[in-house]
């Protein structure tokens, strides 16, 4: 039998791969930052090869940085390693829907993709909350896409505060 294989369905499988393989990193990050008692989330910055120019997990309490969200850690971290701010053909995976400052950085750094893991229904500025990236007046657009591997990433949050909430009946 004749087997004829579809390349848009090839090539959509092979992203799907990679995405969950990037993400997968950025939950490595994810898992970090729990156990330095900061709000679980993880973010990396990759090349088409999957190659990590930057890594990062929210650091807001360690660093008294209110800006030190996993996604600006990352980003810092492969715009000082390609020596410049702007980051094109880059690709950004993090853990929960990014807030309107990440996203308003990630844009602002040309990055050609952003891939979010949980849907953040408070703070989501990718179309749970507010839409930032559909803005078109905006100069640059980038590709975003959600709900990758949503159930662990949406996992260690919850898990997080279900604890946070056990110890503390303030938060």
């Amino acid at each position: 039998m004749d087997v004829t294989t579809d390349p848009a369905a090839e090539a959509a499988l092979a992203r799907a791969e990679f995405d969950e393989r990037m993400m997968n990193l950025a939950l490595e990050q994810a898992l970090t930052a729990a156990g330095a008692g900061e709000v679980p989330v993880g973010a990396v910055v990759v090349d088409a090869a999957g190659n990590v120019l930057g890594a990062g997990y929210n650091r807001t309490i360690t660093d008294s940085d209110p800006t030190a969200h996993a996604e600006i850690v990352a980003l810092r971290q492969a715009a000082a390693r390609m020596g410049n701010y702007r980051l094109p053909g880059l690709s950004l995976y993090v853990t929960l829907e990014p807030c309107v400052m990440c996203v308003g950085a990630m844009l602002h750094a040309r990055l050609t993709r952003i891939v979010y893991g949980a849907p953040d229904p408070k703070t989501g500025a990718c179309g749970s909350v507010l839409d930032v990236g559909a803005i078109a007046q905006l100069n640059h657009q980038t590709d975003i896409h959600g709900n990758v591997l949503a159930e662990p990433c949406g996992s260690i949050l919850r898990g997080f505060f279900r604890e946070r909430r056990r110890k503390d009946t303030s938060v």
